[in-house]
């Protein structure tokens, strides 16, 4: 009895609250709140809901009216009327609106549903208008109501507030979508296949197996895109369309995402091969470089995807963003100046991978090009971490950048030598020089230029074809070891710092002058001896 007449009570404020409800088109709120309020089962007056739409007949503004909300129930689209603006005057701040009264409900989802100002009052722009009908066949094509009817009366009972055949032709899209799925991949592989031949003639294992995992995700995409166009049709609801579309819109974002990382692995795996194929080192170290930072570009931008479809206003991850990269900058200089000293050395290229350089009184190989430093390992095998913005400012000598590599020695004989044997070696380091593949046998010089205070000295002037310093020392070794085996043959001996005291007339001493074998045959067969042993010894030259 109590509640009785509690309900009793009630009643006329429960009426007096729902006639309070009035059309209000002074503000974008107002007005989408009239449209949607005036729609609902409890609430359900089309004919107030239809004053939102200007500049039609009572009929065809009932029936844009109802279009829109069956598009947005259809689009899973529920409007927060807690971030529509309730100011008059509201002038958009969107891109291609600055200067218009005009708001639009889901400028990311569906942009061409929009309230605008005309006169005093907000009503839907003349675009919605003007589209809803193509934006409602996209949602409901016109055969889904045939179908529906074709529906028999059992197929129209309710189970948990859904209807048989909604159940079915979930089940059923579900099949098709999984057939989809199976088709297009096989399909998405072999176009991706095709292209990548035409267009690189490359038919790597490494690059089809990155195109197979390249083409899962996009076959899922398309089984997505199926589902996303198809499933409104189901008319499931407006509850029920919001987190199934959002589902599929989170999926789907997390699938492009992995395309765009599979992608970007075959571009790169593209660019090592290439890399592979050049001279230079320095390439082949900016591929974890350029990996790394694709996957990081690829991620912050599906994050920020999922930040909207969250319902996360882009203005305010874009100026969180701005404000958070000036902290992180302010806090981390140095590491931005070793990032632009990275790109700089990258762009430049004053070394490469292997090089041999001289900067800031450091000498070494370089070994690796990183996102912060430069890693140069010296001759005692230690390792110099030299920060890239530094490198990128200093002077830096490169030996590996040299056309040729440099050789000048003093070969030092003895003052007794004769002048035949001396020109005989002479004749026979030239010969030496010239059989060596790594040699530039073209410019070269070995001539008798001086007189020390040891040794008759014979300048040796070469350039070295390989500049890797290893093969440098290792083609040294090799001409060095033929020059002493020639001395060997021709009898002459090096000479070493030292002072030789002469005493004419000493009983019982010999001259201390070496006995030299100058015949020209011998000579000349010496020669040719040590050049054939030395072109004998000397490894096949690479093709």
């Amino acid at each position: 009895m109590k509640r009785f007449l509690l309900l009793w009570f009630l009643i006329p404020f429960i009426s007096f609250a729902q006639d309070d409800v009035q059309v209000d088109l002074s503000n974008p709120k107002a007005t989408v709140y009239t449209h949607i309020y005036f729609l609902q089962n409890n609430s359900y007056e089309p004919k107030k809901s239809a004053t939102t739409i200007y500049g039609k007949s009572e009929k065809e503004a009932i029936d844009i009216a109802i279009k829109i909300k069956r598009v947005l129930d259809g689009k899973g689209l529920q409007v927060d009327f807690n971030k529509i603006p309730i100011d008059s005057l509201y002038t958009s701040d969107t891109l291609g609106y600055a200067t218009m009264h005009k708001y639009v409900l889901f400028p990311e989802r569906m942009p061409s549903i929009s309230v605008e100002r005309i006169g005093d009052s907000w009503y839907y722009s003349k675009e919605t208008v003007n589209n809803i009908n193509t934006l409602y066949e996209e949602v409901f094509p016109w055969y889904i109501d045939k179908v529906i009817e074709l529906v028999p009366g059992a197929g129209h009972k309710r189970v948990f507030s859904l209807e048989i055949w909604q159940y079915i032709a979930f089940l059923l899209l579900l099949v098709i979508s999984v057939i989809v799925f199976a088709i297009s991949k096989r399909l998405a592989f072999f176009i991706l296949r095709r292209i990548l031949y035409r267009y690189t003639k490359n038919r790597g294992s490494d690059v089809n197996t990155s195109l197979k995992k390249l083409a899962h995700p996009i076959s899922l995409l398309v089984a997505l895109w199926m589902i996303d166009l198809v499933f409104p049709s189901l008319q499931f609801g407006l509850t029920i369309n919001k987190w199934i579309l959002l589902t599929i819109n989170i999926a789907s974002t997390i699938f492009w995402i992995y395309v765009f990382l599979k992608l970007a692995q075959v571009l790169i795996s593209l660019y090592r091969e290439y890399a592979e194929k050049t001279e230079g080192k320095l390439d082949d170290q900016l591929i974890p470089i350029l990996r790394n930072f694709s996957t990081v570009i690829i991620v912050i931008v599906g994050v920020f995807k999922l930040l909207v479809l969250f319902g996360v206003n882009p203005t305010t991850i874009l100026a969180g963003a701005s404000i958070g990269g000036l902290a992180i900058a302010f806090a981390s200089q140095d590491t931005v100046k070793n990032l632009i000293g990275t790109v700089m050395i990258f762009v430049d290229k004053p070394f490469h991978i292997g090089d041999w350089i001289e900067a800031g009184g450091v000498v070494g190989t370089v070994e690796e090009v990183g996102f912060r430093s430069t890693r140069v390992r010296a001759a005692d095998t230690s390792i110099y971490q030299i920060p890239n913005s530094k490198l990128s400012e200093i002077v830096i000598n490169n030996s590996g950048l040299r056309l040729y590599r440099r050789y000048n020695t003093q070969l030092g004989l003895r003052y007794d030598t004769p002048p035949e044997l001396i020109e005989a070696f002479v004749n026979g380091v030239r010969e030496i020089i010239k059989a060596h593949p790594d040699t530039k046998s073209d410019n070269y010089t070995v001539e008798f230029n001086g007189f020390g205070d040891s040794a008759l000295l014979i300048l040796m002037n070469m350039y070295l074809k390989n500049l890797a310093w290893s093969a440098e020392q290792k083609s040294r070794h090799q001409i060095h070891i033929a020059i002493v085996k020639l001395a060997k043959e021709l009898g002459v001996d090096f000479a070493f710092p030292s002072t030789t005291v002469m005493i004419e007339q000493f009983p019982e001493k010999k001259s201390m002058t070496m006995s030299y074998d100058s015949d020209e045959k011998r000579v000349n067969d010496a020669i040719e001896k040590v050049v054939n042993e030395f072109k004998e010894g000397l490894p096949e030259p690479e093709e």
